[in-house]
């Protein structure tokens, strides 16, 4: 049930109507009762998982509208999903990759800065304003590290909308940026730095002097200006990837954990409630740090539902993806054998 509402997509509705067929009777109430019991018995796991997400240097976040029902209105309002994803495989580390959902009623900013008070470290993230206040706080702030994919989108956007000399000089820069990336990728952190600063750095240097050079020379309202403007207001925060090896290009990692939740709000369109936001950030996460550590969904969270409620919540790390991925695999050998 929770695996074919959360990772295939299918409403509760739905699965009823599909037991009903098979000739069991399961009403979406009775479902939703044990996606919300499930999910309270899962809290301790998903603890765990964030605390492992927030434990490293490095961090992707980025957020996506779900739509929910304020109740006794009958209207919608917009809570947030919010996704942090640790990933530090491209660097060459072995530390298991993960993803931790968090949900909120609204995008207020106090929101990402409760999530990540305990984070210390560089935060690649979009230009979101509500992120500012943690590169300013004063105990330990974070560092800010921007996405070239969006920065690329811009441009993209605009050379698609008119072909643009102009425009398609600066995508050919960044796509030169993104070869040299596909190249060092799974290397260490040292030598990805020396790579980036010995070829990536003249890219940036000379892609910086023409940007400034090509606004004085195009309409200041036009759209390649504003491409050219997000680019440079964030120059700094684009830029940090080169002098670090830990760093990502980009926020694709973030997008990437993001899809999962735009596939699911298309078919089942609300939340329903807060509870149900809280209870789709436990599943979201622990399905989707299974599905980074190559683990077959389903079976984890059958693995994990059987233990977790004997299991010492001293040892509830135990359960994590990465900690059981041999027993699922030796299990899944003997089942195939």
């Amino acid at each position: 049930v929770l695996v074919s509402k959360y990772t295939d997509h299918l409403p509760l509705y739905r699965q009823s109507e599909i037991y009903a067929r098979e000739g069991v009777d399961l009403p979406r109430s009775t479902l939703a009762d044990w996606v919300g019991q499930t999910s309270s018995l899962l809290r301790p796991l998903y603890d765990a998982l964030a605390e492992h997400v927030l434990g490293g240097r490095t961090l992707h976040a980025d957020d996506i509208p779900v739509p929910g029902l304020c109740p006794g209105r009958g209207t919608t309002k917009h809570g947030r999903l919010w996704t942090y994803v640790r990933d530090q495989r491209p660097a060459g580390s072995n530390v298991p990759p993960a993803v931790w959902f968090a949900y909120s009623p609204d995008r207020k900013r106090e929101h990402p800065q409760r999530h990540l008070s305990p984070f210390r470290g560089s935060l690649q993230a979009d230009g979101y304003a509500g992120f500012n206040a943690l590169y300013e706080r004063t105990d330990e702030p974070l560092l800010e590290a921007a996405c070239w994919a969006h920065a690329r989108r811009k441009f993209f956007e605009v050379h698609e909308a008119t072909p643009s000399p102009l425009a398609l000089h600066a995508l050919e820069q960044i796509g030169a940026l993104y070869g040299i990336e596909e190249e060092i990728r799974g290397e260490l952190p040292p030598v990805r730095q020396r790579a980036r600063q010995a070829r990536a750095g003249p890219i940036l240097t000379e892609l910086e002097r023409w940007l400034h050079g090509t606004l004085t020379k195009i309409s200041k309202k036009s759209a390649l200006a504003g491409a050219i403007r997000y680019s440079l207001s964030r120059w700094r925060a684009l830029t940090r990837y080169r002098d670090d090896g830990e760093l990502e290009i980009d926020n694709n990692a973030a997008e990437r954990a993001l899809r999962v939740v735009a596939l699911g709000r298309k078919n089942y369109l609300f939340a329903g409630s807060d509870a149900g936001g809280e209870r789709a950030a436990v599943i979201y996460s622990l399905t989707g740090s299974a599905k980074l550590n190559d683990l077959d969904p389903q079976a984890y969270l059958r693995y994990v539902i059987e233990r977790i409620a004997e299991h010492p919540i001293n040892r509830i790390d135990q359960l994590l993806p990465w900690n059981v991925a041999e027993h699922l695999a030796t299990t899944a050998q003997k089942i195939a054998a």
